[in-house]
């Protein structure tokens, strides 16, 4: 979901704002993305709308990378991109970053993450430091301690801003960006949309993103986080219980 900058009316009354990121597309891709658009319109509608496949080619100009949509959700076999992002971030070698707005991951996404760290790899997630939604944001802290003691670094990007972007950047040439949140929901029940692109020009373009976020991020640390109040340690572990349910 794209969002305005200023997007809920008890967020603006809180002083909150939302940071997004979108990626424009161009060349044969853009069939893939009709062929979903057109598919999805179809299952609400029963209009079928027509396909226009005349070809699509990139500008004259513009950097070619290989690129693939990936639609996921309730209406297909598998869980398309729950699958991905396991695979990506099992078989990463060096690097993985991840940003979404809502950490409520299942367990083969928590055992990858904490694996990879655990296994010397360069592993960074990027999260809001205040939520917009309140079961949510305790839900995901009560995962961060695991991934701490795993290596992982957290980065709380923040406040008033809630940093709303989903993306993730895998070693030097893998990048995905899209709809799905790291979350139960979205891995398995919500429509989502993904992009994976191959290319190390625009994953570096990635990179630069996450270093913008990193710079306008708090480093959460172990030792602190252990010294955090009850009551939020209390909050997050009950959150959590109903984390299926957000």
């Amino acid at each position: 979901m794209i969002i305005d900058h200023y997007h809920k009316k008890k967020g603006i009354k809180r002083g909150l704002h939302w940071h997004e990121m979108m990626v424009e597309l161009t060349g044969p891709v853009v069939r893939e993305l009709d062929a979903v658009f057109i598919t999805d319109w179809y299952s609400e509608t029963d209009e079928l709308l027509p396909l226009d496949t005349s070809p699509v080619r990139p500008d004259d100009d513009a950097e070619l990378v290989d690129a693939q949509i990936l639609p996921s959700g309730p209406s297909f076999d598998n869980d398309n991109n729950l699958k991905l992002f396991a695979a990506m971030i099992q078989n990463a070698r060096k690097r993985i970053s991840v940003t979404s707005p809502y950490y409520v991951p299942d367990e083969t996404i928590q055992m990858a993450m904490v694996t990879a760290g655990s296994r010397g790899l360069d592993v960074e997630l990027f999260v809001s430091e205040i939520g917009d939604q309140f079961m949510v944001f305790h839900a995901q802290r009560s995962y961060y301690e695991q991934l701490l003691r795993a290596g992982v670094k957290i980065y709380l990007y923040r406040a008033p801003t809630i940093l709303h972007a989903k993306h993730l950047s895998i070693d030097d040439d893998v990048a995905v960006i899209g709809s799905s949140n790291l979350d139960i929901r979205s891995l398995s029940l919500h429509m989502e949309l993904s992009v994976l692109v191959h290319g190390a020009k625009f994953t570096a373009a990635m990179r630069a993103v996450e270093d913008d976020y990193r710079s306008k991020s708090r480093q959460v640390m172990l030792e602190d986080w252990l010294r955090r109040p009850t009551r939020d340690r209390v909050f997050d572990n009950l959150m959590r219980l109903t984390s299926s349910l957000q």
